[in-house]
């Protein structure tokens, strides 16, 4: 097996998953999902994974929606998804071509929807869709990547239009489910497009799944298969296992990344040189762990009255050594000139926790992974 930093995981060696997997299979057969995690935890992997083995009598249809830029585009990916499908059994979307075939006046033909269809996108999917159903026995099941994305550059009044009625799809075709998932949190652009007048909570049908890291016993059995298929020499290749595994939380992107570094280096390593190796990684101004994305999206995705907020109540728990209670880190916060409303140190905290910043215990708030703790403190403290 060897390192992969960052690229795309044959489903194969996607390893660790399997109870994760099932469980995601189970729910699938009531509802459609959203799959929530911090970035790098491998929910692409997932399911891709699950697309290359589907269970029996189940049909997933996955597409990275990331540069999706319109409805018709979006509509048009959905399109072709489905006609490479039906080609296989000799059929295609017939009723879309037909609709398409009235709009245009002239037989539509190829897969590119013309522009004269963009006012009509939402009937188009619809009957896209059920073209879909009605040629197909099985669940049939979208997975759908980096929806965030493509709904943040799509338009506000154009995502509110078009989580609407993906959502009223769902409840038209009960034989159709649909996963999203994607590197910015959903809540952000639903949050967004409510400041903007969406009084719809269009994802209240499906089940939030988080993606968790992989077990240390799993996270070794990673690294260690890596350092020997890399051939990397180590004095106690168990140990490095365990350490390379405790010390980056069981996330399989930056055991990748370490076994890819030693590998460059030359091969030996011992816990020293690891830990010079992690140093390093978060400090580099490269950013080769891709890990600036915690300051860029708060500057992003908060309001600038929860800015100076969301940074001080971090900086706070970077150089903290323990778990800290609310009021405390309130005091603590209230020292600046501009954090002085509790109200919003709540919400902000609460923000922080679906963003994976930090988690709360009985007996406080923490950093929820100690690798971004050690990052955000060499980067702000």
């Amino acid at each position: 097996m060897k390192a992969n930093p960052g690229g795309k995981i044959a489903p194969a060696e996607v390893i660790g998953r399997g109870e994760l997997i099932s469980g995601l299979w189970e729910r699938l057969e009531q509802q459609s999902l959203i799959l929530s995690a911090e970035r790098r935890m491998g929910k692409t992997s997932v399911i891709q994974k699950m697309c290359a083995e589907p269970r029996s009598n189940k049909l997933p249809i996955y597409h990275d929606l990331e540069f999706v830029r319109s409805p018709l585009e979006f509509v048009e990916t959905v399109f072709k998804d489905v006609e490479e499908y039906l080609t296989g059994f000799n059929r295609n979307a017939k009723k879309t071509r037909a609709l398409l075939t009235q709009l245009g006046g002239t037989e539509f033909s190829g897969f590119k929807l013309p522009e004269i269809a963009a006012p009509h996108w939402k009937a188009l999917l619809t009957q896209t869709i059920a073209d879909l159903v009605e040629n197909q026995e099985p669940t049939i099941i979208f997975f759908w990547d980096e929806v965030p994305y493509m709904l943040g550059k799509i338009g506000d009044e154009s995502a509110m239009e078009l989580l609407d009625t993906l959502r009223s799809i769902r409840q038209m075709y009960p034989a159709v489910r649909m996963v999203y998932t994607g590197s910015i949190g959903l809540h952000h652009v639903i949050g967004s497009l409510k400041k903007s007048g969406y009084a719809n909570d269009p994802t209240n049908d499906m089940y939030v799944q988080d993606v968790p890291p992989l077990s240390p016993t799993t996270a070794t059995n990673l690294a260690r298969r890596l350092l020997e298929g890399e051939n990397i020499s180590t004095p106690d290749i168990q140990g490095t296992a365990v350490f390379i595994a405790d010390e980056v939380n069981y996330i399989p992107f930056y055991i990748h990344h370490i076994i890819a570094k030693v590998k460059q280096l030359g091969g030996l390593v011992d816990i020293p040189a690891i830990k010079a190796i992690i140093a390093e990684s978060l400090n580099d101004p490269l950013n080769p762990w891709m890990m600036q994305h915690y300051g860029d999206r708060i500057k992003t995705y908060y309001k600038d009255s929860q800015y100076l907020y969301a940074v001080n109540l971090l900086d706070i728990l970077a150089v903290a050594d323990q778990p800290v209670v609310f009021d405390e880190l309130f005091n603590r916060l209230k020292q600046g000139s501009e954090t002085q409303d509790k109200e919003i140190a709540r919400d902000v905290l609460r923000l922080l926790q679906q963003d994976y910043y930090i988690k709360k215990g009985d007996l406080g708030f923490q950093f929820r992974y100690p690798l971004i703790q050690k990052y955000w403190k060499s980067l702000r403290c």
